[in-house]
């Protein structure tokens, strides 16, 4: 499976999963600190895979590319939004391999709770549940509004944005980076996008949780893509527990953007 790289080539492997919508340009964030700190971050292009793989299938074909690549090393996961979901998937089937997962603003099961009226994606997530033809043509029109006209797709998912999101919006340079991320993430069509989204709504199993190295939970508490909630549902499920950070002030893409040096410098030092 292809990969992006950034950072330092024979650095410590680190793995990113991106969000949803998203691409592997997204860690393009973690590049200056990955590179002064000695990391090697990967995020694999997991939307390029089949749209016939899914289930367990697909995050074993994950899993597989991330051992090759790493050659049986160690790895330390980073994950983002619906990718925290992935990794969590990913993560199960490489036992005693990954040793720290970062969730950043990650999105818990819907059914662990009333979150998804505190989210913005609320109307994606009901058509995906109830009505997934409707979620089809939704998911198409974004990929086309993705290359056609990147900056009017930026202007809808961001309408709402709260806390430092707000002036993350106002940047030309967040803008661009966001509207390559989404050409990107929609170059390969809607079946990636569609197939996490479906896999992320489907009922999580126990076990997800119960083989996981040293978690940590990056959140700000004005998130309303996935509410602060969130992370301390799935801080309670891991069984050694989780260590949350709460960022005050921040919502969804800001918490990455405050999380990503402060987690490259963490793991450099482990």
């Amino acid at each position: 499976m292809e990969f992006t790289e950034y950072g330092t080539p024979a650095g410590k492997p680190v793995v990113y999963f991106h969000g949803v919508p998203g691409s592997p340009y997204e860690s393009a964030i973690l590049e200056a600190p990955a590179r002064e700190l000695g990391l090697r971050v990967l995020c694999f292009d997991r939307f390029a895979i089949d749209r016939s793989t899914t289930g367990t299938d697909y995050y074993r074909q994950i899993a597989q590319s991330i051992d090759e690549t790493v050659q049986g090393a160690p790895v330390d996961f980073i994950a983002f939004s619906l990718g925290a979901h992935v990794a969590l998937e990913v993560s199960a089937l490489m036992p005693g391999q990954v040793a720290r997962l970062h969730l950043v603003a990650a999105a818990a099961p819907l059914d662990a709770g009333d979150f998804v009226d505190e989210m913005a994606g609320k109307a994606v997530f009901s058509l995906a549940r109830h009505s997934p033809i409707l979620f089809r043509w939704l998911a198409r029109w974004q990929a086309l509004l993705a290359r056609r006209a990147p900056h009017m797709l930026f202007r809808m998912l961001f309408a709402s944005a709260r806390g430092q999101d707000e002036a993350l919006v106002q940047s030309p340079d967040f803008s661009v980076f966001i509207q390559r991320v989404l050409r990107r993430g929609f170059a390969w069509g809607v079946t990636g996008y569609t197939r996490d989204v479906r896999q992320y709504l489907q009922p999580w199993s126990a076990n997800l949780f119960a083989r996981q190295g040293t978690v940590f939970l990056w959140h700000g508490t004005e998130d309303n893509w996935a509410p602060i909630g969130m992370a301390e549902y799935l801080a309670e499920r891991f069984p050694k527990g989780a260590q949350v950070e709460r960022l005050d002030g921040l919502s969804h893409y800001s918490c990455l953007y405050a999380a990503a040096p402060r987690i490259c410098a963490q793991l450099a030092h482990e």
